[in-house]
């Protein structure tokens, strides 16, 4: 798992922001090429920077602050925080930029999107705020989207984003800890790296996050900041455990019997059936979208898509239950 350490700037200052509240920053650092240059000195892998005037008021100025900093890091920085458009995009990446971050705009202007992971791959990503029933939170968390967790990722994958940065919504960091169930719904339902953005309390919530697993995948990368500053650990020490590896699983226990290659078979359709259920409820809420944007067009190409779905698992059932009568008959 790598590290990712964030620099927030907010009127050309370093701070940190209580629950995601930018009324409440609490400035750290007046020089944060500094701030940067200091943790690389400390060992992290990537640089996390965010344009909180950019994000939350329209205003760049920091924009020749952040260009300054990516020229003196030496190691990769994304940068994140009001990116609404191509032209901002393609700036960032001449000016040195290894990925650009894409939060509600990836909720809000679809297709901008998907064009630009076309025209740049591997070089966008897309960041979600997700709340406890997993609806993804936009503008800073002051607005609900009306999208979940699994449309959204699957569509963004679909759109080819190079990685998905995973946070929690209205969470302190320092005092809450971190949802793993959001962790594993990503990894299952997406192949691309998922990074989680939230932070940790300390290194034991560190070890839980490497410790989440879905299907033999795992969280590929952390961003740390506030837990580091405030002495909860150190880069050294979160390399360290990172280093050790995945606390290991519990064992689980031996099944008294094993099920039959009859029995596994509908297992693995009642998964499949699962599966096409879970495509379907993506694209009845895609298609909903679609309804309310005006788009009716692509609202019926998903409904197409969601007859398909659901006339598979369909057929599914019918096989199950063809089964279950010749068992009985037999």
């Amino acid at each position: 798992m790598d590290l990712y350490a964030r620099v927030n700037i907010l009127d050309g200052k370093s701070v940190r922001l209580p629950r995601g509240n930018i009324e409440g920053a609490i400035p750290l650092d007046n020089d944060p090429i500094a701030r940067a240059k200091n943790w690389i000195a400390q060992g992290v892998d990537y640089l996390h920077v965010v344009d909180l005037d950019a994000a939350a008021h329209r205003d760049y100025r920091n924009r020749p602050l952040i260009d300054s900093l990516m020229s003196a890091a030496s190691v990769p920085v994304q940068v994140a925080g009001g990116v609404r458009s191509p032209a901002e995009v393609v700036r960032l990446l001449d000016a040195g930029a290894w990925r650009v971050v894409m939060g509600t705009a990836a909720i809000e202007d679809q297709l901008m999107v998907y064009d630009l992971c076309r025209d740049h791959p591997d070089t966008i990503v897309v960041a979600l705020d997700v709340r406890p029933n997993e609806e993804i939170a936009t503008r800073g968390w002051r607005q609900n989207s009306g999208r979940f967790l699994e449309e959204v990722l699957l569509d963004m994958s679909s759109a080819g984003a190079a990685a998905f940065l995973i946070a929690e919504a209205g969470r302190d960091a320092l005092l809450e800890p971190p949802n793993l169930s959001i962790l594993e719904d990503a990894l299952a339902i997406i192949d691309e790296p998922v990074i989680a953005a939230g932070g940790v309390r300390n290194l034991d919530d560190l070890r839980s996050v490497m410790g989440v697993e879905t299907d033999g995948r795992r969280v590929a990368g952390m961003v740390v900041g506030r837990e580091v500053t405030h002495g909860r650990f150190t880069i050294e020490q979160a390399k360290a455990a990172i280093a050790e590896g995945p606390p290991e699983l519990p064992a689980q226990p031996e099944p008294e019997d094993e099920p039959t290659p009859i029995e596994r078979e509908i297992i693995d359709r009642y998964s499949r059936i699962a599966d096409e259920c879970e495509k379907a409820v993506a694209h009845a809420r895609t298609a909903a979208q679609r309804h309310s944007e005006g788009k009716d067009r692509r609202a019926a190409a998903h409904g197409l898509a969601i007859h398909g779905r659901l006339a598979a698992a369909s057929e599914l059932l019918e096989t199950i239950a063809k089964q279950y009568s010749e068992d009985q008959a037999g």
